[in-house]
Order: C-alpha cells, then sequence, then structure tokens
C-alpha cells in the first residue's frame, strides 16, 4: 500500500484524531478515521466505489483480497469498509479460525456476522436496532396506505409476509422468529424478546421455552443459515440500509487446518461465491482476505479446481496495471519510500493537535522519521513490508509522546530503538530472529503455514 502523496483532509476532528492515534499507539489498526490514512489507494477508489454503488442498486459482489503479511489488508477491508458506511451500509468483520469460526461451519459464520454487526448509527452487535427499525418501517408503510390504528397489527403482518415472501422459501423459521420476537415485545416479555433475537442471530442454546413462544425449533444449521442472511439483507434493506458489507479476514488460516475440514471450507467457500453471482444475496458486498501462498498454493484455493477457477486473475503484469475491477485484487504492500511517507503523515496528523506542534516537527523532522523507519525494517530483517505496525507503534508510543510531554527529550540523543519478542507477532518475531542470525533471506524464515 503505497503512501506517496497524502491527501489528508485540512480539517480533522480532535475525536478522529484521537482514535487513529489511540490505536496506532497500541499497535492495532485504527477501528475508523483510516481515510486519514489512506493514501496511494487512489487507484482502487473508482472501480470500487462502482461496486459498492451497484451493490447499493440491488447487485452482489464478491472480492478476493491477496496481500503478504503486513501489507496492510485489514487497513485495506476497514478503509472500504468506511467508504460503505458512508453510503449507509452495515459492516461486519469476521476473523476466520479453526476453534472460533470455522469457514466450513456456516451458521457460525452467520453468528459472528450478526455479533460484529455494525451501522453508522450503533455499534456491534447492531441486530437489535435494525430488526426494531424493520418493524418501525413496516408500521409506517402500514399507515401510510391507509390502515387504522385498530387495522395496524393484522396489516403489518401481511406486509411481513410479503417483504419475507422469497426468503421463507429457503428459511421459513426466519419470519417465524421476527413474529415471535414482535409477538414477546406486544407481551411485555423483554427477556423471551431477548432470547428469540438471539436465536435470530444465530446464537445455539437459547432456552426452549423462548423457542416454544415463539414456534421455532432446534439451533440453526449449515444450510439455514444462507436462508438467515438472505432474510437479514431484506430486514437491513427495508430498514433503510443500502446494503451489507462483510469481510471473511485471514481466510489463509484454512492451510492449517485437518485436510478434511479444509475441503469442507474451500468448497463453503465456492458456495458462498455462487450464490453471490447468481444474485441470491441482492445488497451484500463480500470481501475475503489471503496472503500469496493461500491463492496460489496446493493447501489453498488450488486444491479445489472450481474455486481456483472463480478465483483466477492474471497478475504476471506489472502491479501497476493490475485491474481493480478483477474479482482478486493485490495489495503490493510497503516500500522504505511507502513507509517513510506514511510515517510523515501520522507525525503531522500527531503534531496538528500536540501541545507543542512546531517542536514536534522540528525535533521529529523528515531525517528522523526516515531514520526510525529504516532501523526498523533492520530488526525485521529488511522485510519493509511487514514492519509498518511496529514502526508506528514506536513512531507514536516512543518518540512523539515523549517530545510531545517532555520539552528536553531529544530521540537522537535519549532514545534507542529496543524491540522485545513480547510485542511482536509471530511473523515478525521470525522476520527479527533471522535478522539476528545474519540471514534475511524468505526461504530461512520458518513461518507454520
Amino acid at each position: 500500500m503505497s503512501t506517496t502523496g497524502s491527501q489528508r483532509p485540512t480539517q480533522v476532528s480532535a475525536a478522529r484524531r484521537r482514535t487513529v492515534i489511540d490505536a496506532l499507539r497500541r499497535g492495532a489498526v485504527p477501528d475508523s478515521g483510516l481515510d486519514l490514512l489512506a493514501t496511494g489507494l487512489d487507484r482502487f477508489e473508482a472501480a470500487l466505489d462502482a461496486e459498492l454503488d451497484a451493490v447499493a442498486s440491488g447487485g452482489s459482489v464478491f472480492k478476493a483480497v491477496r496481500g503478504e503479511y503486513g501489507s496492510g489488508k485489514t487497513f485495506f477491508t476497514r478503509w472500504l469498509g468506511e467508504r460503505a458506511k458512508r453510503r449507509n451500509f452495515a459492516v461486519a468483520e469476521i476473523q476466520i479460525s479453526e476453534n472460533e469460526t470455522p469457514l466450513h461451519r456456516l451458521e457460525t459464520v452467520y453468528r459472528r456476522l450478526t455479533e460484529r454487526l455494525t451501522t453508522s448509527s450503533f455499534p456491534p452487535s447492531a441486530l437489535r436496532p435494525v430488526v426494531d427499525a424493520w418493524f418501525y418501517a413496516l408500521e409506517e408503510d402500514v399507515l401510510a396506505a391507509g390502515a387504522t390504528e385498530d387495522e395496524l397489527p393484522d396489516e403489518v403482518e401481511k406486509l411481513l409476509a410479503a417483504r419475507l415472501a422469497e426468503v421463507s422459501r429457503h428459511a421459513p423459521s426466519f419470519a417465524t422468529a421476527l413474529r415471535g420476537y414482535r409477538a414477546a415485545l406486544a407481551a411485555g416479555d423483554e427477556a423471551t424478546a431477548a432470547a428469540v433475537l438471539a436465536w435470530l442471530g444465530g446464537q445455539p442454546h437459547v432456552a426452549v421455552s423462548a423457542r416454544r413462544a415463539a414456534g421455532v425449533r432446534g439451533d440453526l444449521d449449515h444450510f439455514g443459515a444462507l436462508g438467515f442472511l438472505q432474510g437479514l439483507l431484506t430486514v437491513l434493506r427495508d430498514s433503510g440500509h443500502t446494503g451489507l458489507f462483510v469481510v471473511l479476514d485471514e481466510v489463509e488460516t484454512l492451510q492449517r487446518v485437518r485436510s478434511d475440514a479444509r475441503d469442507k471450507a474451500l468448497n463453503a467457500l465456492r458456495q458462498l461465491i455462487d450464490e453471490v453471482h447468481s444474485g441470491r444475496f441482492p445488497g451484500l458486498y463480500l470481501v475475503i482476505t489471503g496472503t500469496p501462498a493461500f491463492y496460489d498454493g496446493q493447501q489453498g484455493v488450488q486444491r479445489l479446481a472450481p474455486l481456483a477457477q472463480r478465483l483466477a486473475t492474471d497478475l504476471t503484469t506489472d502491479p501497476r496495471f493490475d485491474n481493480p475491477r478483477a474479482v482478486q485484487i493485490r495489495l503490493p504492500g510497503f516500500d522504505q519510500e511507502s513507509l517513510i511517507g506514511l510515517g510523515l503523515t501520522i507525525r503531522d496528523l500527531y503534531a496538528d493537535a500536540a501541545q507543542a506542534p512546531e517542536r514536534v516537527r522540528k525535533v521529529v523532522d523528515d531525517v528522523y522519521v526516515a531514520d526510525l523507519a529504516r532501523a526498523v525494517g533492520g530488526t525485521l530483517g529488511g522485510k519493509v513490508g511487514v514492519a509498518p505496525r511496529l514502526f508506528l507503534k514506536k513512531l507514536v508510543g516512543d518518540v512523539l509522546d515523549r517530545v510531545d510531554q517532555f520539552d528536553d527529550f531529544d530521540p537522537r540523543k535519549h532514545y534507542r530503538l529496543t524491540v522485545d519478542g513480547s510485542e511482536l507477532t509471530d511473523v515478525e518475531r521470525n522476520l527479527a530472529a533471522t535478522a539476528l542470525a545474519g540471514s534475511a533471506s524468505a526461504d530461512d524464515i520458518d513461518l507454520e503455514l
């Protein structure tokens, strides 16, 4: 992800700046305000915005993002999610993992989706506000059509059945649960309403009494999850949202699971892609992220030929000429120049709200930022591509904070870069060990794939 040519907004609110700086200080990707850092992504903007607009108009899109560790995949998807939110999409980011969220169990993926569902107005989980807004919209539509207050319950029921007619063909229990939720609210039974909504969100082990009251049985299964996703899209659309943006992050973890589970997961991914392209999920923008090894290796996508065909993209040309409209797009990652450019952007963003902005810019000048970037890259065996997280953490927490708080602190005199193993990710730790051993060859890096 190049950062050359910053286009950071000149006016930044204190809250947005604080959110970004605090996250970088922790070594994390900010949850919001990513447009402040997303310089160099302009080559993707036109194509991705067109796809978001198509989804908002009732289409559906599947996108695969590839990049090495540290290339900015999480940053990229959150940046795109922010653009989706500005178009009034609901957003959910799901981390795929063998134990917590196995991809071959779509009922678990759906449950994580509802748990992490967020909108521009509500943090996770936004499922209840969305459902409540949907019922409110149904009532408004019924009243606008001329129904009286006495006729309202029956007319809402008719409209509910009409709106969910297509969903009910595949998952009739979705509409049944919504009716049960509304009935429990009308009766003032908050406990039952909450339990039924949890069941609607795919939660297991919901009390039998609540399920009986709503008229539903059992727990959500793999096949029912697709029908429930279809129902959720309908509810989102009718409650005023233009679509749903979903990220399945770190799909490359499939390479480390048992072969039978891996095969099931790859087939589930193939099924999801086919359902998206068939038009079953209008209003869905689905993104997966993975490493090149996942897309190209025999333990990943290439293991299932139909999936490999669906994701096949010509990436043999110069990355400058990659097609951002393609099903698979790659993030080129950082080089030394772009890492320094990002550091300067963060330095200026920090200085704008510092106690002594001119001192911050003077002491942490362009030359020092460049020196620190090279030093951090050196501790990781010269692998600049995985250095941004650690570099920004050191720049903000170890340097900028001290310069801002202590008038006599000079990082050239009083600070020596140290990297403790406990603050490194597994990939960073492997690279640091390689550097200490005097070898930075990619062949020497032991990644547990």
